[in-house]
């Protein structure tokens, strides 16, 4: 079972507000982004400061999977999209993170369609649907949170 609760991350590159999950483990992290590309727009972060993707250790990496897995289906069960698309980007911000992302079409995961000014209620929304579906999926350490956001100004 994937535990998540409030954590304030040690990293820089990861200002994020109370209210962002975390695991159990406190290895790895998942939050809405502030510049969805579609709502439900989520990224799964290792806490640990580490720049690329290939250099995470493969028992980190396997954390950060079974994150993606949970909040995958989560996605799935709250959104209904046709898939839930997944990049690894690395040029945004100098920490590894993985965007999950509901989708309809490949088209779906360009940076072009980036919201930069989501509404709050968007966001409460997505918060919402998502942690009703993670909870549905016997995930259950989410009920004090608020929106998960990032910050990285």
């Amino acid at each position: 079972m994937v535990m998540l609760s409030p954590l304030r991350p040690p990293s820089p590159a990861l200002n994020v507000t109370p209210g962002t999950l975390r695991s159990a483990a406190a290895t790895v992290v998942a939050f809405l982004t502030i510049a969805p590309f579609a709502p439900g727009h989520t990224l799964v972060v290792p806490v640990e400061q580490i720049d690329h993707w290939t250099d995470v250790p493969p028992a980190l990496w396997a954390r950060i999977g079974e994150v993606q897995l949970a909040v995958g289906a989560a996605l799935m069960d709250a959104f209904s999209p046709n898939r839930v698309g997944s990049i690894i980007a690395g040029l945004e911000v100098p920490h590894c993170h993985v965007h999950l992302v509901p989708i309809e079409s490949e088209s779906d995961l360009s940076f072009a369609n980036a919201d930069p000014d989501p509404s709050a209620e968007s966001l409460d929304d997505a918060a919402a649907r998502i942690r009703a579906a993670l909870r549905a999926a016997g995930h259950g350490a989410h009920t004090r949170l608020s929106v998960w956001l990032m910050d990285l100004d």
